[in-house]
């Protein structure tokens, strides 16, 4: 499922239109950003919840000529299922 495929589905599932689904959708996905950008953990109950972590540098491995490259550090954005996400999929 892709971007419109999910507005289309909240506009049917909400009987609104695709344009307030898209709205709505954007205006989440935003907040969600902004906080994770200030550190906030985001927690959808019944789905997961959405953490940045920090992860340290290493080193890695070129897989075409095997030389060692440093990765630098840098944060990641870490999903972890809700509880129900993971009774649903099993």
């Amino acid at each position: 499922m892709n971007k419109s495929d999910l507005i289309e589905s909240i506009a049917s599932a909400a009987n609104i239109s695709k344009v307030a689904a898209e709205r709505g959708l954007n205006g989440m996905l935003a907040s969600m950003s902004r906080a994770m950008e200030e550190g906030e953990r985001v927690t959808l109950v019944g789905f997961g919840s959405f953490s940045i972590v920090d992860r340290a540098p290493r080193i890695g491995r070129n897989p075409k000529t095997g030389e060692a490259v440093r990765i630098p550090p840098r944060r990641a954005v870490k999903f972890r299922p809700g509880k129900e996400l993971v009774q649903k999929i099993q």
